[in-house]
C-alpha cells in the first residue's frame, strides 16, 4: 500500500507541479504586499503627521488624520493580498459593506457621535483650552475626541459631553474672539441725581486701564424701572479680562455711589391704609 501511496503522491506533485508553484508566487507576492504596504502606511501617516506638526495645525487633527490615513491604505493593502492569494475581493467588499450596515445599525448613535466628531475636528468650532458652552453645561474644553468632548467646569469638574449633542445644539465659544463687551445694569434711587451718577460712571470707566478705549463705552439710560433708573454700562475688553473687570467694576460703583450720595434703591411696595367711614 505504501509504495501505490508514494506514486499517487508523486503523480498529484507532478500534474499540479505548475499550480503549486503559482500558489507559492503568490501567496509569497501577498505577503510581501501586506509587509511593505504596513511599511508605507506608517511611513506615508507619520510624513503627513509632521508635515501637519509644522504648520502648526492642532495636535487632535494631526492624530486623527494620521490615524484614519493609515488605516485606510492599511486596508487597502489586505484587500489587494487577498486578491493575490485568489479571494475574490469584490464579494469580500460586498460582505464588509452589508457587515458595516449591520453594525452602523446596532452603533447609530455611536455612529453619529463619530460623525460630529470627524465634523468638529475638521472644522474646529472649539479648540483646547477654550471656554466654551454647549450642551447645557459649560467648561474649558480639555480635549475633542472622536465620540466625545472632555471639558473641565468652573468649580474643577471634568464633563463629558458627546460629540452630536455638541454638534445638533448651539456652541458658544467665549474664547475665540479677542475682545469681549461686558453688559452691566445699575440702578439708582428716582431721587437721585442722573446726571451724576452718569458722571461718576464714566469717571470709572475712565480710570479702569483693562476698559479698551476704542470702542467706546456705552453709557445711557435703559429703563424707567419700578424702583430705580436703570443706566446700562457696556464697555469692551480683552477676553481675557472680563471676570475681573467686571467684579472689580460692580465693588468700585457700589463704594463710590455710596461716597457721592447716589442712592442704590431696593424693591419696595408703598401700601395706603384707607381709614373706614364711622
Amino acid at each position: 500500500m505504501e509504495p501505490e501511496i508514494i506514486t499517487e503522491a508523486h503523480t498529484w506533485l507532478v500534474n499540479n507541479q505548475d499550480r503549486l508553484i503559482d500558489y507559492a508566487v503568490n501567496m509569497a507576492a501577498a505577503l510581501v504586499t501586506l509587509l511593505v504596504g504596513y511599511i508605507a502606511a506608517n511611513i506615508i501617516s507619520s510624513a503627513v503627521v509632521k508635515m501637519m506638526q509644522a504648520r502648526k495645525l492642532d495636535t487632535t487633527i494631526t492624530h486623527f488624520v494620521g490615524s484614519i490615513l493609515k488605516y485606510t491604505i492599511l486596508v487597502f493593502v489586505v484587500i489587494a493580498a487577498l486578491g493575490r492569494v485568489g479571494v475574490q475581493t469584490a464579494s469580500f467588499i460586498a460582505i464588509i459593506g452589508a457587515a458595516g450596515l449591520a453594525i452602523g445599525l446596532a452603533l447609530q448613535g455611536s455612529l453619529s457621535n463619530f460623525a460630529a466628531g470627524f465634523l468638529l475636528i475638521i472644522f474646529r468650532p472649539i479648540k483646547a483650552g477654550e471656554f466654551i458652552e454647549v450642551a447645557g453645561t459649560s467648561g474649558v474644553v480639555q480635549s475633542v475626541q472622536l465620540f466625545t468632548t472632555t471639558l473641565t467646569s468652573g468649580d474643577n469638574k471634568m464633563v463629558v459631553v458627546p460629540n452630536a449633542a455638541i454638534l445638533n445644539g448651539t456652541i458658544v465659544n467665549y474664547s475665540r474672539m479677542d475682545t469681549r463687551r461686558i453688559d452691566m445694569t445699575f440702578g439708582i434711587g428716582y431721587g437721585s441725581d442722573l446726571r451724576k451718577a452718569k458722571q461718576i460712571l464714566e469717571r470709572l470707566v475712565n480710570e479702569e486701564p483693562r476698559i479698551l478705549k476704542d470702542p467706546a463705552a456705552t453709557i445711557a439710560v435703559a429703563a424707567l424701572a419700578d424702583s430705580s433708573v436703570n443706566i446700562v454700562v457696556r464697555p469692551w475688553v480683552k477676553t481675557a479680562d472680563y471676570w475681573g473687570v467686571w467684579f472689580d467694576f460692580h465693588e468700585k460703583v457700589k463704594l463710590t455711589f455710596d461716597a457721592e450720595g447716589v442712592e442704590i434703591p431696593f424693591p419696595q411696595m408703598v401700601m395706603h391704609m384707607k381709614k373706614p367711614q364711622a
